[in-house]
């Protein structure tokens, strides 16, 4: 779902001032409420057009973005580009962020027997939990303001550029990692969208970069995908080559030159912004108790995960993920990216699991399995040359 409509009616904004005294009054206790509701982060934004959608264009256009269809639509591209073709009485955007920053348990990543998922995605689903946050918040508007009000909340389900509209508000700037960088909270907060059709004051945007010369993110990417900045300062990344991408979004088979770089990393990646001083400096472990690793989640076993989706149906994996962020990758996508960890890690001990593997039925699993087993130089391997590859559509 896209955006949820809380209400349609007609604007009644000459109520405001009666209800509250003053925009200026709601637009500062917004963000009281805002921090009551676990949100570290709030600004406000007027919905003017980006100005960088023919930068965005352009990465399209040179097929930055892989397999993600979704964002090369040109419906998508139109509505990115103008608000109102989304709310079409928008009058303010609410930008907040929610921080979900947790420690890595004792010998993850360092240990490559044990799976490594993005701290994202080790809890419940961000999209749930922030929503259901922003939602009250556009009701408690909607009371202090007295009014029939038009709301629709976003997080990450929509075409529309978050991080443009959250530097915009002030939140912070883009580092050369692509994420948003607060200057006193680093990047690891989910940006959740309120598009309001009442006029609120707007913050000042973050217009300065405070990166620098520091090239740590770059240079730390296994893969190179992490290109720098362009002429216009705005950082490049090929999607095609992040580990976050070959691991959740892309549905194929993994470029094999890209399979050894992905180390032990079988869901996302946290590595550009392990690297970050910002993040060394100032990320907090988050309040928030739906974020906090599921059992199984926090560092696992790479044997013990694979052999739990072994034993599942596509069914069953979405029984046993419900209600988590890990769902996306859907079971053989998972199932391929432990196998290549498994391949990674180098351990004999890892046949056992990836010759059952190879008899998956998922043609993508086996593939995977039979390349693991290949580097493990295994005679299970040598006797499967001949499988024939999952296509990588």
């Amino acid at each position: 779902m896209e955006g949820t409509a809380l209400h349609r009616a007609r604007y009644l904004g000459e109520a405001v001032t009666e209800a509250v005294g003053s925009h200026e009054a709601l637009g500062a206790a917004l963000k009281v409420q805002a921090a009551e509701l676990g949100f570290s982060l709030c600004g406000i934004t007027p919905p003017d057009p980006s100005l960088h959608m023919e930068y965005y264009r352009a990465w399209v256009g040179e097929g930055r973005h892989g397999e993600m269809g979704y964002l090369a639509r040109e419906d998508s591209l139109a509505r990115r580009a103008d608000l109102t073709q989304t709310l079409d009485v928008v009058r303010t955007v609410v930008v907040v962020g929610h921080e979900y920053f947790s420690e890595d348990p004792e010998g993850v990543p360092e240990d490559p027997s044990r799976a490594v998922i993005a701290r994202y995605a080790r809890g419940d689903d961000y999209h749930d939990v922030v929503k259901k946050k922003l939602v009250a918040l556009a009701r408690w508007v909607e009371e202090q303001a007295a009014i029939d009000l038009h709301a629709r909340a976003y997080v990450d389900t929509g075409p529309i550029l978050e991080r443009d509209l959250a530097r915009r508000a002030g939140l912070g700037w883009f580092g050369r990692n692509t994420m948003l960088i607060n200057p006193s909270r680093g990047s690891y907060f989910f940006v959740g969208l309120l598009l309001l059709d009442l006029e609120l004051p707007a913050d000042a945007p973050f217009e300065e970069d405070r990166c620098g010369s520091c090239r740590a993110c770059v240079d730390a990417c296994p893969t190179g995908a992490l290109l720098g900045r362009n002429e216009t300062g705005a950082p490049v990344m090929d999607a095609t080559r992040c580990i976050s991408y070959l691991t959740i979004e892309l549905r194929g088979a993994i470029p094999e030159e890209l399979r050894p770089l992905i180390g032990n990393r079988v869901y996302g990646c946290d590595i550009c912004q392990e690297a970050c001083p910002w993040n060394e400096r100032f990320a907090d472990v988050t309040a928030e108790p739906a974020y906090r690793a599921r059992e199984g989640l926090d560092g696992p076993s790479l044997i013990e995960l694979a052999e739990r989706l072994l034993a599942v149906d596509e069914a069953g994996f979405r029984v046993a993920f419900r209600g988590s962020p890990m769902k996306r990758a859907k079971r053989e996508g998972l199932l391929r990216n432990v196998c290549v960890a498994l391949g990674n890690w180098g351990s004999a001990d890892a046949v056992p699991v990836l010759t059952a593997a190879l008899g998956d039925p998922s043609a993508l699993v086996r593939e995977h399995a039979a390349w693991a087993l290949g580097v493990l130089g295994s005679s299970e391997s040598r006797l499967l040359r001949g499988l024939p590859k999952a296509p990588n559509v």
